[in-house]
């Protein structure tokens, strides 16, 4: 096997009888993948502050726990951490998937939104690891995935306030995966493109390569089936965003402009 396509996280295929947490499940990719997992078998912890979402996606299915939280709240996290270690132990798979996003520029700067977006999708985020984290090493197993954007690739017009925590998780994520790979944890980081959720449902512009949230939900069970550390998706869009990270930064932000029109 090539380094290019080498494995590095233990491969998710088997979902039967194992248990997976879904932080940010209420709507969009969270509940998408919530769904997908329990129809391979998993028991799935869902959780978010809609409480009625959570319940509405639950209703009439045997096999999912439903577990409101607010991410910006420690002690609620706290709490429900200890809910899920009395329920299942150590789950199999912890995703975050919860988020913020308001189209925002620098020339309507709103610093209460940026701290918004700062504290639920970083610092959200944040809130778990610090709960899961000592209960995957004592158990010696688990997978804890993080959802990004490709937004967090580089600067995106109306992406001020989001962008920059997406950025933070990619290298969260890097960090994580040095420091947890060696202990028998699996890392992932999860960067979409346009997917068709309530949040992108506020831009105004053509979202090229849209895709559903159950076909992002496949991309993403595809990529832990695998082993992939990172899963970016359509790649018929993802691909070039990537690559434009290589170009100079003259070129990359006449692009942009010449792209967007902004």
């Amino acid at each position: 096997m090539s380094l290019l396509h080498a494995r590095l996280n233990p491969p998710l295929s088997h979902w039967q009888g194992k248990c997976a947490w879904i932080v940010g499940a209420s709507s969009g990719i969270g509940r998408a993948t919530s769904e997908a997992l329990h129809a391979q078998g998993a028991r799935v912890i869902v959780s978010a502050r809609d409480a009625v979402a959570l319940h509405s996606l639950t209703l009439s299915r045997s096999g999912f726990l439903v577990l409101p939280l607010d991410v910006t709240q420690p002690e609620t996290m706290a709490e429900a951490t200890a809910t899920v270690k009395a329920y299942a132990g150590a789950p199999d798979l912890v995703l975050y998937c919860a988020g913020r996003y308001r189209p925002q520029r620098a020339t309507a700067f709103d610093l209460l939104e940026m701290k918004q977006h700062l504290a639920v999708n970083y610092v959200g985020a944040l809130q778990l690891l610090d709960a899961v984290i000592p209960m995957l090493l004592d158990a010696g197993r688990g997978h804890l995935a993080l959802v990004g954007s490709v937004a967090g690739y580089r600067g995106l017009p109306m992406s001020l306030a989001y962008g920059p925590t997406k950025a933070a998780l990619n290298n969260l994520a890097e960090n994580l995966y040095l420091d947890l790979h060696p202990q028998g944890l699996g890392v992932s980081i999860i960067n979409p493109g346009f997917v068709d959720t309530p949040l992108t449902a506020q831009n105004s512009f053509k979202m090229p390569a849209l895709i559903s949230s159950e076909e992002a939900a496949r991309h993403i069970l595809r990529g832990w089936k695998l082993g992939h550390f990172e899963m970016n998706f359509p790649r018929r869009f993802t691909r070039w965003v990537k690559l434009m990270r290589c170009l100079p930064d003259s070129w990359y932000f006449s692009a942009v402009r010449r792209v967007t029109g902004m």
